[in-house]
């Protein structure tokens, strides 16, 4: 089923939320400074073309730095992935079939907007590694 929704999430929304990443990443990896934060968006862009079978939990020992980076972050891209997903999640939820997609893209606004701090796991394991 997760393989399923995984292949519909990539043609209605994946694909484009992927993309947006990788030109967020592409152009924060551009100074030295930006590249902690383009590996984040590459991070995530990986997670938001194929979200289903994965779900995101806080790391325990992120501490201060990843705070400071976060509201970076925010200020350099969050707010644009953000608003992608609101964008992507209001157009999906238009139609009865991309409620639940719609409702997807709603839950990746955290992520997209915090991301430091946070690993990916699949949803059968959602403990952090660290």
């Amino acid at each position: 089923m997760k393989t399923i929704l995984n292949i519909l999430w990539l043609v209605l929304s994946g694909i484009w939320l992927f993309l947006a990443y990788l030109a967020a990443g592409v152009l924060l990896c551009l100074t030295i400074i930006g590249i902690p934060f383009g590996i984040a968006a590459f991070r995530i862009g990986v997670y938001a073309l194929w979200p289903f079978g994965y779900t995101t939990v806080e790391r325990r020992d992120a501490g201060a730095p990843s705070c400071i980076g976060n509201v970076l972050w925010l200020l350099l891209a969050g707010w644009w992935l953000a608003l992608g997903h609101i964008v992507t999640g209001l157009a999906l939820c238009l139609t009865l079939i991309g409620i639940p997609f719609g409702v997807a893209n709603f839950k990746l606004i955290p992520v997209s907007l915090f991301p430091l701090g946070r690993e990916i796991v699949p949803t059968d394991q959602p403990f952090a590694t660290r």
